[in-house]
């Protein structure tokens, strides 16, 4: 399996190499060259087993020979063991055919740790067996940071550097990030939002003397190996709710667009799914370009729901790259648009796009009455992201077929939001009820690349 850049002009890379790399030297996402399909009696086979063994049966085709049957199936054992539900990915009923799929019984009680967790020991394999070090740096908006430091702090052959826009995250999500005393690990608070942050972390990857002197490695949503762990509970909900002998719909609050884009790679793996819907809060550029064609960064509002606050998508590119008949050149001129203020999205590209995705948009007042009404229709208490995949998931679902509404994060992550929406104060779980009494490390840095490379290579061993 070979892995190929959106823009067409970088190196042809292994699995590994892709994994350790993240962004493509000619500023491009890497995808397969190929996607793998399953059969409808493999995927049938996925009714019953673990989540490990569905995680491992649906991401081996993609590895290539980066690591042996047993050494990946030690990898994902030990990527799950400290989730805090049996079956990591747990789905409850919401009403008649709605269903939320539990995504936060990971570390840090949010769906990125069904990547970052694997990346984690991936790279610790991968590291280990070359003798390298890498510097990890990566953007966030609240969750992707907290994962990361999760996953890698106190590993030996990694330095983790994580970019939060300053003031601009929940506190919950802020202290994950700040309280590990691990030196490896740095949280660094940038005065922007983020949309500055990723374009920072996206200078540094282009910025080839400085991506080379430190070993820069990724794991943003821009790393492939991210988006290929999120394809596999895409696949174990829907077997659970009867595929593939019948459809199942799926809506995902989206910001920087993997999670959602790892749906598309299920449903182009074979996965009968008949609705993908984007659910956007009120910074809702995906949903402007998905119903007219414009994608113009208009500002971010702060929002409830401040991981979707995002006016630039990086997995985007991923599905721009399919929807323009896999043309390497075309993506990268849209990319050039995007940095001169926006592009439009040609009829036809605009037409395959839409043939993938449906979408929707929640205002923060429906956010807030949909934790509401949720809570007294059926006593789950939602988070605001996951407020806004109920939300649009009951605008736009047909009863005839199961929806399942991703529940991205644990309702403790932003008590404020859900305390003011439903009355009632969402308590961390035990394991992490100690996070305010922590102390904090953070490091304020201005919106400047210099500055941060500057700080970067200060606070790598030597």
């Amino acid at each position: 399996m070979k892995y190929i850049s959106t823009r067409g002009q970088a190196p042809v890379l292994s699995f590994e190499d892709t994994m350790l790399s993240g962004l493509a030297r000619d500023g491009g996402l890497y995808l397969p060259e190929t996607i793998p399909m399953l059969s409808h009696n493999e995927i049938a086979a996925l009714n019953g087993v673990s989540y490990e063994e569905a995680a491992f049966r649906i991401m081996r085709p993609y590895l290539g020979d980066t690591f042996t049957d047993n050494e990946f199936h030690e990898i994902i054992a030990r990527a799950y063991n400290g989730f805090g539900h049996a079956a990591r990915a747990p789905l409850k009923q919401l009403d008649s055919g709605h269903f939320l799929l539990e995504l936060f019984h990971g570390p840090t009680l949010a769906f990125k740790d069904f990547a970052m967790q694997l990346i984690g020991q991936l790279f610790e394999a991968s590291l280990k067996r070359s003798g390298k070090r890498v510097c990890i740096v990566g953007a966030t908006s609240g969750d992707t940071g907290s994962a990361a430091i999760e996953a890698f702090r106190g590993l030996e052959a990694v330095d983790v550097f994580i970019l939060y826009p300053h003031g601009r995250v929940s506190e919950v999500q802020r202290r994950q990030m700040t309280t590990p005393s691990e030196s490896n690990v740095h949280a660094l608070a940038i005065d922007g939002h983020f949309d500055d942050a990723q374009a920072r972390v996206k200078d540094m990857f282009n910025d080839f003397d400085f991506r080379d002197a430190v070993g820069l490695a990724g794991v943003n949503s821009i790393n492939w190996a991210r988006v290929l762990a999120q394809v596999v509970y895409y696949f174990t909900s829907a077997v659970s709710l009867g595929a593939p002998h019948r459809k199942v719909s799926f809506t995902v609050p989206t910001g920087n667009f993997g999670d959602i884009f790892a749906g598309y790679i299920a449903k182009r793996m074979g996965l009968p799914i008949d609705q993908l819907v984007v659910a956007t809060n009120q910074n809702d550029i995906l949903h402007r370009c998905l119903t007219t064609s414009e994608y113009k960064p208009d500002g971010v509002v702060p929002s409830i729901s401040p991981s979707m606050d995002i006016q630039v998508s990086s997995n985007f590119e991923r599905a721009l790259y399919y929807a323009y008949g896999e043309d390497g050149a075309a993506v990268a001129q849209l990319m050039d648009e995007l940095k001169a203020g926006g592009f439009s999205v040609s009829q036809g590209a605009l037409q395959a796009l839409q043939e993938s995705f449906a979408s929707g948009r929640c205002s923060e007042e429906d956010t807030s009455a949909t934790i509401a009404a949720t809570v007294a229709q059926s006593s789950e208490l939602l988070c605001p992201h996951s407020a806004v995949g109920v939300k649009v998931a009951n605008d736009l679902r047909d009863p005839a077929t199961p929806m399942i509404t991703l529940a991205t994060a644990h309702p403790a992550k932003f008590p404020a939001a859900v305390e003011k929406a439903a009355g009632v104060h969402p308590p961390l779980p035990r394991a992490m009820s100690d996070l305010y009494e922590r102390s904090e490390r953070v490091t304020r840095v201005a919106n400047d690349l210099d500055a941060i490379e500057s700080l970067i290579k200060e606070r790598l061993p030597h």
